[in-house]
């Protein structure tokens, strides 16, 4: 199955100014994940950035708020952003079927965001490239159990190129600067 522009949005899971220094590859997550807001934005994709118990753990890193332009910011305290009161109903209200994942602990929070938006009626993609924790080990296997729970597993220039459909276009060229 192939994600489609106008029945996605992008949810953006903790990417915390706190918690980013201990995250293995976090630069990497960091900068997919920001291509992929700048690349939502671009293309009028609703997006949504969930911030974990920000008093201890801090904002989101800088490189996520100034890529979130018209993304929607929310607090949370459980692990799973389906389990946070009135969540699912704000991702509802965009009327897309489709959620695209990012962020982190793949293991702990991306992991329970992920099967509670599915139980939820969400079809969703981890964006792999997108997505980490503080080992390899435990974002390992979080991908292969939401692999074989029927979560869809993607990289960033998949996310971007199934966005935009075909070469050629105004939309095609905006976006390549964000592919290079």
């Amino acid at each position: 199955m192939l994600i489609r522009r106008h029945d996605s949005l992008l949810l953006v899971v903790d990417i915390q100014e706190k918690l980013a220094p201990a995250i293995h590859d976090s630069e990497r997550v960091t900068a997919n994940s920001a291509r992929l807001l700048e690349g939502a934005h671009l293309l009028d994709i609703p997006a949504f950035v969930s911030e974990q118990y920000v008093k201890g753990l801090g904002p989101s890193v800088q490189a996520i708020r100034d890529a979130a332009v018209n993304a929607k910011f929310f607090d949370k305290t459980h692990f799973s952003c389906a389990a946070e009161p009135g969540v699912v109903d704000l991702l509802r209200a965009a009327k897309r079927p489709q959620v695209i994942l990012t962020g982190t602990e793949t293991h702990v929070c991306v992991l329970q965001t992920a099967f509670g938006l599915q139980a939820a009626g969400f079809e969703v993609y981890l964006v792999a490239d997108a997505a980490a924790s503080r080992t390899p080990e435990n974002r390992s296997a979080a991908i292969e159990r939401m692999r074989a729970g029927g979560i869809r597993i993607a990289t960033t220039e998949m996310v971007l190129f199934e966005w935009l459909h075909q070469a050629g276009t105004s939309e095609f060229r905006t976006l390549l600067p964000l592919i290079k």
